[in-house]
């Protein structure tokens, strides 16, 4: 404890700490309906492939890191909602005549549940809207509710070192029962209906309870093995053990039929200017105009700071950070934490 407290004092003046008291940065602000909300700063769109003779773009929308439906923002940290962002350069992409197709840059280890399912109804909406062919392509990491939302494109390529896969659902609970007596503390919750805390770390989950979250985690793997299925024709459906979670190499996941080919992100950007039947074009990339992401494998950081700064995670502790269903390859427990409330 004692070093706890020497790291924060440490840490808290680097956070704009003074005299016990933060200081708020000033932003700018607009008003809607008489409520004070920060303004946002529009996507700009970004060259990061030039054609100076083209008129035709191509669209690359970056997904990156934790897909959850909320903002990844936290102490002196900014960051943006995965879902809403996606949305929003769809929209910026549907909006603009020239652009004639779209590479999805994939790294992520999935999400929610409801975050990655809507990313895909998302960019099944576009595809429907614009008609122009879309390619997945998988950098380090296109696995869980990331390869779920590969799954709409018309081209799944992965780079040769890629990891995809992960066909699975997960939700995390832990017992805490024994932590919490350690600390003197126990809970004694007041409730109406017997279920209404199904899950809670404060007991151990009973039988009934597992067989009722177990019926819930079964529909939504069975809804994620269908879209596989659909998508993926090449793909043997009575090769049970490519829905059980496990994860794959890219010369795995062609071999099996999960993507379509091999190759680096240039190579997906030429695929589907074949595709689109284009003789030239840009590459363009839609983000805001302080991001620092300007190439073509440029991340922006969506991380909230004060997830790094302390390096204590205890698996079950930080639980209500993340309290659903996930399409997710998580060796790491803790990974909730990346959600930054």
């Amino acid at each position: 404890m004692r070093r706890l407290c020497i790291l924060l004092a440490l840490v808290l003046p680097t956070l704009g700490c003074s005299g016990g008291r933060f200081r708020l940065r000033t932003e700018s602000r607009v008003t809607v309906n008489a409520a004070q909300v920060p303004a946002v700063e529009p996507l700009l769109e970004m060259t990061v492939q030039a054609d100076d003779s083209a008129q035709a773009k191509i669209a690359l929308i970056d997904v990156d890191g934790l897909l959850v439906n909320m903002d990844m923002t936290g102490l002196s940290s900014q960051g943006e909602n995965p879902v809403s962002l996606f949305r929003e350069k769809l929209d910026a992409a549907a909006a603009d005549p020239c652009v004639c197709a779209v590479v999805v840059r994939i790294n992520s280890p999935g999400g929610g549940v409801t975050a990655t399912d809507i990313m895909l109804h998302d960019l099944a909406v576009f595809k429907q809207r614009r008609q122009v062919p879309v390619v997945a392509c998988v950098m380090d990491l296109g696995t869980g509710g990331a390869y779920y939302l590969a799954t709409g494109a018309d081209c799944i390529v992965a780079h040769p070192t890629s990891i995809t896969g992960g066909v699975g659902v997960i939700l995390n609970l832990y017992n805490l029962e024994d932590t919490m007596q350690q600390l003197n503390i126990r809970g004694r919750p007041i409730k109406a209906g017997e279920h209404v805390d199904l899950g809670s770390p404060i007991g151990p989950i009973s039988d009934e309870g597992r067989r009722l979250l177990q019926q819930m985690a079964d529909e939504f793997h069975a809804r994620f093995r269908k879209a596989v299925e659909q998508a993926r024709p090449d793909h043997d459906p009575q090769r049970s053990e490519d829905f059980d979670g496990r994860i794959f190499t890219a010369q795995q996941a062609l071999d099996r039929g999960l993507i379509d080919s091999i190759g680096y992100l240039d190579d997906a950007i030429t695929a589907v200017r074949r595709m689109a039947h284009l003789g030239s074009a840009r590459t363009v990339v839609y983000h805001r105009c302080n991001d620092r992401a300007r190439s073509l494998y440029a991340i922006t950081p969506n991380t909230p700071l004060q997830s790094t700064l302390l390096p204590l995670s205890v698996p079950g502790l930080e639980r209500s950070r993340l309290p659903t269903f996930l399409y997710l390859w998580q060796p790491e427990p803790t990974m909730e934490r990346l959600v930054g409330r």
